[in-house]
């Protein structure tokens, strides 16, 4: 890999990597791996691996994390950006299902 930007918005990128310095943001248990091995935080950088410039979180629609700033944008390598939308969606859903009304029981009147 390189540290070549992406086709679109390679400025962003640019921003947000040199932020980084060229290594992901994640941190510990954001992706489910604690990184202990890296000092808690991912080890994996754009010599080795193509990062992405994203939200935090994850679960913004495209336009809303297009309409970011770079500053508000983080470095991901492609497993840990995986690994954080997975618990985030889990979050998520557990919210949800947490302000849900109970159903009526057989026997409640």
């Amino acid at each position: 890999m390189s540290r070549r930007p992406p086709l679109g918005a390679p400025a962003v990128w640019q921003v947000v990597m040199e932020a980084a310095g060229y290594r992901c943001h994640c941190t510990a248990g954001t992706c489910g791996s604690r990184h202990a091995r890296s000092e808690l935080r991912c080890h994996r950088t754009a010599d080795s691996y193509r990062l992405i410039a994203a939200p935090a979180d994850l679960l913004l629609t495209a336009a809303e994390a297009a309409a970011l700033p770079a500053g508000e944008l983080l470095a991901w390598c492609p497993q840990c950006h995986t690994g954080a939308l997975a618990r985030q969606r889990a979050a998520a859903r557990d919210f949800a299902r947490s302000q849900a009304p109970e159903p009526a029981g057989l026997f409640d009147l």
